[in-house]
C-alpha cells in the first residue's frame, strides 16, 4: 500500500477539529484555483443526530442540540499550494445580522445584534458564509460542516489521535479526564477533548488551542504511522464529508483533489491563529455574553490572507486576555502539548 504524504490529509485533518452536514450530490464538480488562494470555511455543528443513547451518556454529549456552529475556522490554501493558514473565529464574536429570513420558519428577521455562531441556526450555511465574508472581508470558496457523529467516525477511521498534556485535564461538563502524559484518543474521547472548555480555565480560547493541537497531532500521526491506499483515502474523505446538502459544499472528490495538490506540503508549512479579541462585552439582552474583535489587528490578519501571504506575527504584548495564538508545528516530529 502507498504511504500518503501529510499534505494529502492536511485540510481533512483541519476539519477534524470541527464538530454538521454537507452535500456529495449537489457539490460542485471542480475545485477552484483562485489566483489569491483557496478559502474553505470549516464549521463544527452542535448536532447529535445518529449519536447513540449510550454514547450520549458515556461521553457527556447530552440530548439538546443548540443548532449552532460552535467551531468556525477559515482555512486558506495558498495559490502555490505551499502554505496553509488556519484562523479560528470565536463562536461568541459579536456581530450585526442584516435583515434575513429564518431558514426554518420563513420569518423575516430585522437587523439585530447576535453572536457569530447563531448565523447557522438562523439562516443556514449560506447565511453563515455571508456573515463570515462580511466580518473578514474575505471570500469563501468552499464550505465543510461536521457534526458530532461524523467527527467521531472520522477519528476512528484514522485509528485515533495522540494527545499530550503536561497537567491533569478534567472537565465535568464533557467528562474529559486526561492525566499528564501522552495517550491516543478515539471517537468519543476525542470529541470530549475538542469540546472541553472547563479543563484549563481558558474557556473557549483554551478549547480553540486544543483544537489546533488536535489538528497538528493528527498530521503527525498520519505522517508517522498510517500507510493507506487510494480506496482508504476515498473512505476517509467520504466519512468526513457526509451526504447532506449545503451551499458551496466541498465534495469528497474535491477533497481528494485538494489532497493531491498538497502532496508535497509538510506540517511545518501550516500556521494557526485565533482572531485577536479586544474586550469581553457586558451581557446583551437576548444575545448573552459576547466578545469584540481587535478590529485593526484582525483586519491585518485577513488582509494577509487575501494577499496570499503568511499571517502576521503576534503582538509582543497582548491587547487582551486572548492574544493571537499562532504557531507552526515543528516538522510534525513532536506532539504539541497542552
Amino acid at each position: 500500500m502507498k504511504f500518503p504524504r501529510p499534505g494529502r490529509l492536511l485540510l481533512l485533518s483541519t476539519a477534524l477539529v470541527a464538530l454538521g452536514t454537507g452535500s456529495l450530490a449537489l457539490a460542485p464538480a471542480d475545485l477552484p484555483s483562485p489566483k489569491g488562494g483557496l478559502n474553505i470555511l470549516v464549521v463544527g455543528i452542535d448536532a447529535r443526530a445518529r449519536v447513540t443513547p449510550e454514547e450520549r451518556i458515556k461521553y457527556h454529549i447530552g440530548n439538546h442540540d443548540c443548532r449552532c456552529s460552535d467551531v468556525m475556522m477559515l482555512v486558506h490554501v495558498s495559490a502555490r499550494n505551499d502554505r496553509v493558514s488556519v484562523v479560528s473565529l470565536p463562536r461568541d464574536s459579536l456581530t450585526e445580522f442584516p435583515e434575513h429570513r429564518d431558514r426554518e420558519t420563513g420569518e423575516l428577521h430585522p437587523p439585530h445584534q447576535a453572536k457569530l455562531n447563531a448565523a447557522w441556526r438562523e439562516g443556514g450555511p449560506s447565511f453563515a458564509i455571508e456573515m463570515v465574508e462580511a466580518m473578514t472581508k474575505t471570500p469563501v470558496h468552499r464550505y465543510l460542516e461536521i457534526d458530532f457523529r461524523r467527527f467521531m467516525d472520522t477519528v476512528n477511521v484514522v485509528e485515533g489521535v495522540p494527545i499530550c498534556t503536561r497537567k491533569h485535564l478534567k472537565d465535568p461538563a464533557t467528562g474529559l479526564d486526561l492525566k499528564p502524559g501522552t495517550r491516543k484518543v478515539h471517537g468519543g474521547e476525542a470529541l470530549q477533548y475538542v469540546r472541553s472548555r472547563k479543563a484549563d480555565g481558558q474557556a473557549d480560547f483554551g478549547r480553540i488551542k486544543k483544537q489546533h493541537h488536535f489538528v497538528a497531532n493528527t498530521l503527525r500521526e498520519v505522517r508517522a504511522h498510517l500507510y493507506r491506499d487510494p480506496d482508504w483515502m476515498r473512505w476517509f474523505a467520504e466519512t468526513l464529508r457526509g451526504k447532506a446538502q449545503a451551499e458551496r459544499a466541498i465534495s469528497a472528490p474535491e477533497l481528494l483533489t485538494l489532497a493531491a495538490r498538497l502532496r508535497n506540503l509538510g506540517p511545518e508549512r501550516t500556521e494557526f491563529a485565533t482572531v485577536p479579541i479586544k474586550k469581553i462585552n457586558p451581557l446583551i439582552p437576548d444575545v448573552g455574553a459576547t466578545i469584540s474583535w481587535d478590529v485593526p489587528y484582525a483586519d491585518d490578519i485577513f488582509a494577509k490572507m487575501r494577499a496570499d501571504k503568511p499571517l502576521p506575527k503576534p503582538k509582543p504584548k497582548p491587547q487582551s486576555q486572548t492574544p493571537l495564538g499562532e504557531y507552526r508545528p515543528a516538522g510534525g516530529k513532536s506532539l504539541l502539548c497542552d
